[in-house]
């Protein structure tokens, strides 16, 4: 089996989970602003995040559009009256305080730095959530940076992000690099752009009806041993 040197591991949904923070820190908020939550609104919003999302990734709105206007949208269709920016600034203050993690993250990260490799976190999420769920993370002292994609400028899959994160971190010949996420559009797409090997992590067995093809799948976070 292929080893690797350098891992660069997306953060949601990867190390991780940002479904159940994403829940937390949106029924806080909620309960903050004294609106009814439910499971219903749970839902809402996270098929209203995802598109804003794919829209950002496509370069189609900034960063900033992004924040507010997944609100927009969902007090749009809830009727509710709020304003939203001020909702996502508290929303985005309690999701930075989840740093749950994916089953097996922890285990991995220990075992890829004992091997004397090194990983990094490439991620398209909020600076402000990022660098504080890193922060309160155990996962931290294994990380030897971040990359957040507000602040090089550019985001996942752009080849122009990959290319900043490369003249940031040690030489390494491409083909010792790996990376790992659960976005085939972002994270896997991205690698492909800049000629790495791909790992598609798909925890949940979700079928691939895209063109874009990983370098491998896998299922539990446990089955990277066999790279390091």
């Amino acid at each position: 089996m292929k080893k690797y040197d350098i891992f660069l591991f997306d953060a949601d949904g990867t190390l991780y989970d940002y479904n159940k923070a994403e829940t937390h820190a949106l029924q806080t908020t909620f309960e903050f602003y004294g609106f009814d939550y439910s499971e219903n609104v749970r839902l809402k919003y996270r098929e209203i995040n995802a598109e804003v999302w794919h829209r950002y990734e496509h370069g189609e709105i900034t960063k900033d559009e992004l924040k507010t206007v997944r609100f927009v949208r969902l007090f749009g269709e809830l009727s509710i009256n709020c304003n939203a920016d001020e909702f996502s600034e508290n929303y985005m203050f309690e999701l930075g305080k989840c740093s749950f993690l994916i089953d097996g993250a922890l285990e991995i990260c220990r075992e890829i730095v004992s091997h004397g490799k090194q990983l990094f976190i490439v991620t398209n999420g909020v600076v402000a959530t990022q660098d504080a769920r890193i922060e309160h993370s155990p996962l931290e002292e294994y990380i030897s940076a971040h990359f957040i994609s507000e602040v090089i400028g550019h985001q996942k899959p752009k080849a122009e992000y990959f290319e900043h994160v490369f003249s940031h971190m040690p030489q390494a010949a491409k083909d010792k690099i790996l990376i790992v996420g659960d976005s085939l559009s972002a994270d896997i797409a991205g690698g492909k752009n800049v000629d790495i090997d791909t790992c598609w992590f798909n925890e949940h067995r979700i079928e691939n009806h895209t063109k874009i093809m990983p370098t491998y799948e896998i299922h539990g976070l446990d089955e990277l041993h066999k790279f390091v």
